[in-house]
């Protein structure tokens, strides 16, 4: 198993303002210089996570406190040049917002130069309220979506002359790269999946599926991409194809590792902080997915315990640990909570570890980082189906 590295990179002091954390929150909240502070401290981590012998994953964001990397491609190609060893994954750059997808595909055929071919790129649709900030219309999204792909991957892969393009969305006289990709035919490809409907496009293109905290619907996301992908390809999916996405708490002893998760569920009760008008705008989501909410009724999108109940409203630590969403406690308990997710999911090849959230502190990320990369890490290594499952009893 593969470990990434993954910092939201927030402004954690507006946390205390009252209201919503993203769109509507006023920049005057905003100190620049603590936050440049913060962003160098974030970068800081990812070095030291090279270092520690993990991946690093950068996601992207707009108008949000919650997380101040607004360009996953600028973060990137800092850390193209202050990295030696890790792979860099972009998860992701919200395509269809962008006006110009020629210019995505610059922005990843230059970081993956620098890098020396060490670039992995995800292509998503990005956040719901984030289509109002790209002025943006919701409607047909998908199709504009998949319109961008096409373009970025024909440009990626392009080895003859120069060519041109025309669609409904995006028009080129002549696309050219300069630089172009060192990976051939293009960097390795990700996307990200909340349900088995959205994960078969992904199976079929051969891509790496990713889900967010998604807890135990992570398994009818996979089980959806490996029949695909199996239909599509002939062949068993791969388990690097499939990656999940947890907070991470590790600690000496349990006191210790429960602490430092209570400031990194920061992350989670500040995400909620949105005003409802732009949970879901029309046309955003496929209609399946609204039907599909729409039937279930208010708890359709919320994660679940073990026992099938919908996770509360206000959880605590012991709650997000069986539903799936952090991983908290010794060494050996977080390697064994990690290994009982990845039976309960039928097994996965990335775990996209989310090691700094909320308002941890740099001191307590930093030993968060090392005590897992010593302890954690090279277990996962080997991880496999066939060992003995382990359940939760000692957090009950």
């Amino acid at each position: 198993m593969k470990v990434w590295q993954f910092s939201e990179q927030a402004y954690h002091p507006a946390f205390e303002v009252p209201g919503p954390m993203r769109v509507t929150l006023p920049s005057h909240h905003c100190d620049p210089a603590l936050a440049g502070t913060l962003i160098n401290r974030y970068l800081d981590e990812y070095v030291l996570a090279d270092e520690l012998g993990f991946n690093i994953m950068v996601n992207e964001h707009h108008a949000a406190a919650t997380c101040m990397s607004t360009s996953c491609m600028t973060t990137l190609a800092i850390l193209a040049r202050q990295t030696r060893k890790a792979r860099l994954l972009a998860l992701g750059i919200p395509i269809a917002n962008r006006s110009n997808p020629v210019r995505v595909a610059e922005e990843i055929s230059m970081v993956d130069v620098i890098s020396g071919g060490r670039l992995e790129v995800g292509m998503v649709k990005g956040a719901a309220y984030e289509v109002f900030m790209s002025n943006r219309l919701p409607a047909r999204f998908n199709d504009r979506f998949w319109e961008a792909h096409d373009l970025i991957m024909e440009a990626l892969r392009n080895r003859a002359e120069n060519f041109s393009w025309d669609s409904e969305n995006y028009h080129y006289r002549v696309v050219s790269l300069w630089p172009r990709p060192l990976q051939q035919p293009t960097p390795p490809i990700w996307m990200t999946s909340s349900s088995p409907f959205s994960s078969i496009d992904h199976a079929r293109l051969d891509y790496t599926c990713a889900t967010f905290l998604s807890g135990a619907v992570a398994r009818s996301v996979f089980d959806g991409y490996r029949k695909a992908y199996q239909e599509t390809h002939g062949r068993a999916a791969p388990e690097e194809r499939l990656a999940y996405l947890g907070v991470v708490a590790v600690a000496g002893d349990r006191k210790a590792a429960f602490e430092r998760a209570e400031q990194m569920k920061g992350y989670f009760t500040t995400a909620a902080r949105l005003d409802v008008q732009f949970r879901n705008p029309a046309g955003f989501n496929h209609i399946k997915a609204n039907v599909k909410m729409m039937q279930a009724g208010p708890n359709a999108v919320r994660p679940r315990l073990r026992s099938g109940a919908p996770l509360p409203s206000d959880p605590t630590i012991e709650q997000y640990i069986d539903a799936g969403l952090m991983f908290v406690g010794t060494p050996d308990d977080v390697y064994q909570q990690i290994k009982q997710f990845y039976v309960d999911v039928g097994g996965f090849g990335n775990l996209l570890m989310m090691g700094q959230a909320g308002t941890i502190s740099h001191a307590d990320t930093v030993d968060n980082l090392t005590l897992f990369s010593k302890e954690v890490l090279p277990r996962l290594q080997d991880i496999a189906m066939d060992a003995p499952e382990v359940r939760y009893e000692a957090f009950a």
